[in-house]
């Protein structure tokens, strides 16, 4: 006799984004890890915080501040809270949140979904709705939850999303209780598709692994964004991961990217409707890492309150179209926002390359109209578009524009068809077989 085992699967809705009041927009901040990994304390924060608003950082938006992990305790005290470190906050964590909330600054939370943080600290598997009590008692609303030291498939009897759905359902308990809900990041790397998930329970989600300041790693990570751009709009994020701009020399691993690697990140990043967290030491970085990140143009593309959807590519450029190659993402991108239509142009290659397109190569271009170009890094007015644009980039460099009609093209332009192969020849005589 056979014995026939059923497996039952639950039936899923479609992808809807999460709407709980909080980031219909991507969040835009600091995060200590890149530039300080576990050594940091309330000083340094607060040095970091300080900078900030003198530079204009904190008007430009950056207003989230998120203690990355290692700033508790390694043991829970007798009531099974987590502790901070006395060391790192000699006044506490609340006292740290008042000096920082006085420079418009909000502290955010680090957690995770295991037993430890990555680094050994506590995590949050079966103390979910009591460690967000904690962090709300420390000003905090803001969550990015890791994803190391997980619990053995037999315990939780729930794969990735089950997992994190415990604390997306805590978050939701802890609004009804308080009426103060969170706004929650998930760090599970992309291992099971969060890309498809992430929506329903969080306002980001991370689809690739930790960043690194070297150009193979950020290149790495645009070519995955070349396939799952379709993800993000509001109130649902793809996370690229925190920006490595000023990690020249320095930071946690310190970097080697060059000026015009630092600006191809920002500007993808930004373009792509990532989250946009400071990773570098902002008293030590550069004056051009600082504009890059202060760039203002680019940022209100990225905080566009009517337009959510992020770029997408319409020609691969060195490869043929859809080819998935961790060293050469898509070059050429463009997408809707409430300003016109913006381009981005990528060299993806390590030497100068002259790049160019057709106007209505992009979906979102009108034919037959001419377009004003205003270039988002010189912030200038540039001239006007007519059929094409062409340009010179250097390695690695990118170029970020953004069109508005200005009118029909030239009468000299005038064309029976677009492009060569929309015209069909008219056969006039067919010969018998």
């Amino acid at each position: 006799m056979h014995r026939i085992f059923w497996t039952i699967f639950p039936i899923i809705p479609g992808v809807f984004s999460l709407n709980n009041g909080v980031g219909k927009l991507p969040a835009l901040g600091y995060d200590t890890f890149n530039a300080f990994g576990c050594d940091y304390n309330a000083s340094i924060v607060a040095a970091q915080v300080e900078t900030m608003q003198e530079l204009g950082l904190v008007k430009a938006g950056y207003n989230t501040l998120i203690l990355d992990d290692c700033y508790a305790l390694k043991e829970r005290n007798a009531t099974g809270h987590m502790v901070a470190d006395p060391d790192k906050f000699p006044h506490g964590i609340e006292a740290l949140s008042s000096h920082v909330n006085h420079h418009g600054v909000q502290l955010a939370a680090y957690g995770d979904n295991g037993y430890q943080t990555c680094a050994g600290y506590p995590g949050s598997y079966g103390r979910e709705l009591q460690d967000l009590q904690t962090w709300h008692s420390w000003g905090m609303s803001y969550l990015k939850y890791d994803n190391c030291y997980i619990p053995a498939d037999n315990i939780t009897q729930e794969n990735m999303l089950g997992r994190f759905q415990r604390m997306s359902d805590a978050i939701a308990e802890f609004a009804q209780n308080t009426n103060n809900t969170f706004h929650y990041s998930l760090c599970e790397w992309g291992w099971q598709q969060p890309v498809i998930w992430g929506h329903r329970i969080a306002q980001s989600w991370r689809n690739n692994g930790d960043i690194k300041p070297y150009w193979s790693a950020l290149a790495a990570i645009m070519n995955e964004a070349s396939f799952l751009w379709w993800a993000s709009d509001f109130y649902g994020h793809n996370d690229m991961d925190m920006l490595e701009v000023g990690n020249n020399g320095i930071g946690t691993p310190p970097g080697n990217l060059t000026y015009e690697e630092e600006k191809s990140h920002f500007t993808a990043w930004a373009l792509l409707k990532s989250p946009l967290f400071i990773g570098t030491d902002l008293t030590k970085a550069s004056k051009q890492s600082l504009d890059i990140l202060g760039n203002r143009d680019l940022i209100k593309i990225n905080q566009d309150p009517d337009v959510g959807e992020s770029i997408s590519p319409f020609r691969w450029g060195v490869n043929a179209d859809y080819t998935f190659n961790a060293t050469h993402p898509a070059e050429y991108w463009s997408g809707n926002t409430s300003y016109g239509i913006v381009f981005m142009i990528l060299n993806s290659q390590d030497t100068t390359q002259e790049m160019s397109f057709n106007l209505t190569e992009s979906w979102a271009i009108r034919a037959g109209r001419q377009y004003s170009v205003y270039d988002l890094w010189s912030h200038e007015d540039v001239g006007i578009a007519v059929r094409n644009i062409s340009m010179e980039l250097p390695a690695h460099g990118v170029s970020a524009l953004l069109l508005n009609d200005a009118g029909p093209e030239p009468e000299e332009y005038d064309a029976s068809c677009g492009f060569f192969y929309q015209c069909s020849v008219r056969l006039t005589h067919l010969s018998p077989i």
